[in-house]
This record gives structure tokens, C-alpha cells and sequence, in this order.
């Protein structure tokens, strides 16, 4: 692995299936705008209770990524 700098951004996925849904559609917006994305953290796990059902869950990821040269 070389030596990188990476800046990060937090973004927060949500969906109506799962935990990992809510994740890849988090990085999936990303990747229309942002570049060279290494690395993702969850930071935050949520969700919406309806009812007695689970309703909606809300991820809250940092994604990394290096910058330009």
C-alpha cells in the first residue's frame, strides 16, 4: 500500500430492506460525484419503528478517498 492522504465526507444511506441496502446506497450516490473512493466506516445505525415493525433503516457512513495529484 503507498502513502495516501485521504479526505473524508459523511453521508447517510436509508432503506426499507436492510443495514447493508441503506450502506450501498450511500456509496452508490457518492460514486456519481466523487472520485478514487478507497473506504468506508459506519459511524451511525438508526432506524423507524412502525407498529411493531422495523420500518425503515437510516446508516450513517464516513467514505474516504484520496485526492488528486
Amino acid at each position: 500500500m503507498s502513502d495516501n492522504v485521504y479526505k473524508s465526507i459523511e453521508l447517510t444511506g436509508s432503506s426499507e430492506t436492510s443495514q447493508e441496502d441503506a450502506v450501498r446506497k450511500a456509496v452508490a450516490e457518492a460514486a456519481k460525484t466523487i472520485k478514487h473512493m478507497r473506504w468506508f466506516q459506519v459511524v451511525d445505525t438508526r432506524g423507524h419503528i412502525d407498529g411493531d415493525e422495523i420500518a425503515h433503516w437510516q446508516v450513517t457512513v464516513k467514505i474516504g478517498f484520496t485526492l488528486d495529484h
